[in-house]
Formats: structure tokens, sequence, C-alpha cells
């Protein structure tokens, strides 16, 4: 928590010494209280309570100097610390540091803010002094948030409120077991207080044929890798290799659909097979099956200035053994560096079960 709150503060300083004429500052602080979600049965004694915190953000707002932001209705972006006790001795309390985006709908007054970042718990599985948890096998998890609050600035002088409903996401992805991972779904209440005196004046300077966009097909490449672990507890970390390529076509400034194939090299897949055909003969496991999957996919890509965000959905066209389903997704966002290369975070998942973060590099031509 310490270290969360510390990396919070140098951030802010940081970016609030790089603000200019084009921007204002604002900061929110919200409680909220709720409830978590019991989207599997194994986990119903791990809610005994209801869990409660409070989420601090710095935001900064766009007023349409580039054009990408008069696009998106002159969002927001910044930063997001959030303190979660969530009620039970088991879970204990988490601490997470976000990015987030902001969202404007209803004259600015109806305010969606989705965040991604890292979460810490003090009190993950153990096997000997917390084996309940089976929620967190790791102390370091992957978390999002999506808000949804009505907001309203200024007023009194320079402070505001908002109020809305909260969704918490954590988990570590399967980089180590267990991870049966936790929903929280959350009612908030908070006060704004903007930094700037004075607003800017909001850009109107598109072109009136901006939305008339063209763009050829283009062929995508990317190579994923990282960390996962079976739901075998202690069975080990292994890494997997994933090779994707796809065609895609921008429809609009925003928006491009993909179609794409991948092949996937999962070594805890493999080291699950010999375990299964040892340890449990009545399971039918030879351990001589193969551990390879092939998939096919068809996706969609939101673009945002240089930031995109992903959704895919895949099948296993090519499925030996037996893993969790036929039937995949992916969510996660790129970050492209000039034209053509990029980088890519995403988590993979069966349903609501993930199998791995995947941390990728990639070309588009």
């Amino acid at each position: 928590m310490k270290y969360c709150l510390f990396s919070l503060c140098c951030l802010l300083g940081a970016i609030g010494f790089g603000q200019g004429k084009k921007h204002t500052s604002t900061i929110d602080l919200s409680y909220f209280y709720g409830n978590i979600a019991e989207h599997n049965p194994s986990m119903a004694h791990l809610i005994t309570g209801h869990p409660e915190g409070f989420m601090l953000s710095w935001n900064r707002k766009t007023y349409g100097f580039e054009d990408w932001e008069q696009r998106y209705n002159y969002p927001g972006f910044g930063v997001t610390y959030a303190f979660q006790n969530m009620k039970n001795e088991y879970l204990g309390s988490l601490a997470a540091l976000y990015a987030h985006y902001n969202l404007y709908f209803l004259k600015r007054h109806l305010m969606f803010r989705v965040g991604q970042g890292v979460a810490y718990t003090e009190n993950p599985y153990d096997k000997e002094t917390n084996y309940r948890n089976i929620a967190f096998g790791s102390k370091l998890l992957s978390s999002t948030f999506l808000m949804l609050n009505y907001r309203k600035e200024r007023i009194f002088d320079r402070f505001g409120l908002q109020a809305g409903l909260t969704l918490i996401h954590y988990s570590n992805g399967s980089f180590k077991s267990p991870n049966t991972s936790t929903n929280s779904v959350l009612l908030n209440v908070g006060v704004t207080y903007n930094i700037d005196e004075v607003p800017l004046e909001y850009q109107h300077t598109l072109a009136e044929n901006d939305r008339k966009f063209t763009e050829p097909f283009r062929f995508n490449f990317t190579f994923s890798s990282g960390i996962t672990e079976s739901d075998v507890v202690d069975s080990g970390q292994f890494p997997f290799y994933t090779l994707s390529a796809a065609v895609d076509k921008r429809i609009t400034r925003k928006s491009a659909f993909q179609l794409g194939t991948e092949v996937f090299f999962t070594m805890a897949i493999k080291e699950l097979i010999a375990f299964y055909s040892v340890a449990y003969p009545e399971a039918d496991v030879a351990g001589d099956e193969d551990y390879k999957r092939v998939g096919v996919f068809v996706g969609h890509e939101l673009f945002i200035n240089k930031l995109s965000v992903i959704g895919q959905l895949g099948y296993y066209a090519y499925y030996p053994y037996d893993f969790e389903g036929r039937v995949y997704l992916r969510l996660g966002m790129k970050q492209y560096f000039g034209k053509r290369m990029f980088g890519k975070i995403s988590i993979k998942s069966h349903g609501a079960k993930a199998e791995a973060v995947e941390f990728g590099l990639g070309i588009r031509i």
C-alpha cells in the first residue's frame, strides 16, 4: 500500500509539472460500498461482508486541440489510486494503481470511466497459513474497474459531486494458482475539485467530411508471451508463446474489424497432460496428447489516438486436448509506435475464467 501511494504521488507530480494551456485538471475522491458477486460456488466462503473503500483520482480534461479529442467528445484521462477492504479475513484488503479514461454523455453530466492497473494484496493464498483464499494466488494482481457516474462540477466554487455505480475486478490472469478472482459491485458517492480556476473553450475545428475515411486491408502479425500455471496448485509456472496473423479493415477513423488465426504453445498444458496421465488414470489421458492449439478469431479494434482497444472471439479449430472449452475471448490494449509497430497487453479467457495475461509485439502493414 505504501508503495502504491508513493508511486501515485510521483506520477501526479510528474504529470502536474507538465501541464500546458491545452488542458485543465480535476481531482475526485469517492467512497464505495457494496457486494462481492458469487460468480463461482467454490468462493461462497469468501463472501462474508460488504466490501468498502475509496478511490482518489486525478483527471486531465481535453478541449479538442487535437482532432481525436473532438471525435470522442472531449474525453479525459488520468490516474486512480484505490483501497478496498474485502470484509473477509481470508481476502483482507487490496491497494491498486490504475491508468484510466473518461468518456462523457448527456451534456457531460454522465461520465463513464474505465481503468486498468495493478493491485497488491497483503493476504494471498498460502497452503499453510491462508489456504482458504482461493481467489488470489499471488500478491500482485491485474485489476480493471468500470465506473458510471452522474457528475456535477462547480456546484460550490470549484467543488462538485458525483455518484453512481462501480465494478472492480481482481485477478492474476492465472499467472499463479489458485486464481478464482473476485468481482465487486459497488455504489459510490464522491466530491470533485477543479484545480484550474477557469475552464478552457471547447474547440470545434473538424472538417465536415471528417467522418469519411477509407483505408485498404491491413495485415497484422503478432508474437505474444507470458507465464501461466494450471489449476493444479504448485504445479509450476511455465511460459507460453502465441503466433498470430490477421487481416483487418478499418471502416471509420475509430473502428476496424479483424479476421485471423493463431497458434498457441502453452507449456503449462504440456505439463498438465503429463500430470494427469500419471496421477489420475481414470481421466483417460495417455500422456502423448498434443498440447498445441490452433485458433481462428474475429475481432474489433477501437482506435483512440495512438492507443487502441481490442476485443476478440475465438474458436479452436485444432484442439487435441480438452482444456477449458473450445471458445475463447480476448480483451486488451495496443499502443502504436509510429504507424506500423505496436505493443500489446491483453487477457485471454474462457468465459469468466482467465487463462493468461499476454504481452506482445506486432506490426500492422
